[in-house]
């Protein structure tokens, strides 16, 4: 081999190559972390069910839920003439009525639609007060430890008893200038997201502290960056992990929230459905009609087991460190 031919093979393998493929995206791996994770896909898919179920359940089924018919009362689910052969059933009403006449289907889309919006609502406005927090204590030094000895007097404070004394006292005034339904609506979740924003606060608090001293925010900070800047730009994209995590834990907790409210009678008001509502209104009757306390509590169970297991799923998957276990 003469000296040019090598000295051309040596160039040769030192140019740039195009690579054979594209890059895979990122996203593209995030997917296939996540669809890797059963639970996860559950979880999804049934939010998503529950999730168009409440939003166009009430124009293939458009009972008005709360319309009385007594002389169609307590008619039990269709199911149950398997083993009830006296029961008063129908398709008319598959899950069956109430003792006013009120058909449960219609009034558990419905309810469902007001707890998936409380839930929704709250934690989108809890995860903009604790992302905000975080940030600022993270990044400001100064506002650190106010902020923080903020986040632990709430996170110390007994939150069922607090929230019972807010809409005690501020149910009457929201009520008279928004109405019966939208003063509850404002002041449940008002409440609900100023309880709950805790926890989203002290996870990117923690981030925020490790990603500020990595040489991308010194490099940034040393060609005249502003700290807006840097936030909207270099930390936020990578706090969207635990953020996006945080949220679904937050719709959980919001969705027992509001059912819990409603079903100790300091929710909505009585002529107004909500899943928490259907259980407290089924309670008297649990031994003659099981099947009223069952139907919402296993709605709720698994509304709130679906957002759990979609939860672990996002965390496995947005996480770099432990993507491909």
């Amino acid at each position: 081999m003469t000296d040019q031919s090598a000295e051309i093979e040596v160039f040769g393998a030192l140019q740039d190559k195009e690579p054979s493929k594209p890059p895979r995206s990122q996203w593209r791996d995030v997917w296939d972390q996540f669809r890797k994770h059963k639970g996860a896909l559950f979880g999804g898919g049934f939010l998503l069910f529950i999730t168009l179920g409440v939003l166009f359940g009430p124009f293939l089924w458009d009972i008005e839920p709360t319309k009385l018919d007594i002389r169609n009362k307590n008619w039990r689910p269709i199911y149950t003439l398997i083993w009830e052969s006296g029961a008063k059933a129908g398709w008319a009403h598959p899950f069956g009525t109430d003792q006013l006449g009120r058909d449960i289907l219609a009034q558990m889309i419905y309810g469902g639609r007001v707890s998936m919006a409380v839930g929704w609502s709250a934690m989108v406005l809890a995860l903009v007060i604790g992302t905000a927090v975080g940030v600022a204590a993270g990044y400001f030094k100064r506002m650190d430890f106010w902020l923080m000895r903020l986040t632990d007097l709430v996170l110390s404070l007994p939150i069922l008893p607090l929230v019972l004394l807010a809409v005690t006292l501020f149910r009457q005034p929201l009520s008279s200038r928004f109405g019966p339904e939208g003063g509850m609506f404002i002041l449940i979740v008002s409440v609900i997201a100023l309880t709950s924003w805790m926890q989203t606060a002290r996870i990117v608090r923690g981030d925020i502290l490790a990603l500020k001293e990595r040489e991308f925010i010194l490099a940034a900070r040393s060609i005249g960056s502003t700290p807006t800047k840097i936030i909207l730009r270099h930390l936020l994209p990578n706090v969207i992990s635990p953020i996006m995590v945080s949220a679904t834990l937050g719709l959980a907790t919001a969705i027992i929230t509001e059912s819990a409210l409603s079903f100790l009678g300091v929710g909505f008001p009585s002529d107004f459905p909500t899943w928490g509502k259907l259980l407290s209104d089924a309670v008297n009757r649990m031994q003659e009609y099981p099947e009223r306390v069952l139907l919402p509590g296993i709605l709720i169970s698994l509304t709130v087991l679906s957002v759990n297991y979609l939860g672990d799923g996002l965390r496995d998957a947005l996480d770099p460190r432990i993507r491909g276990r």
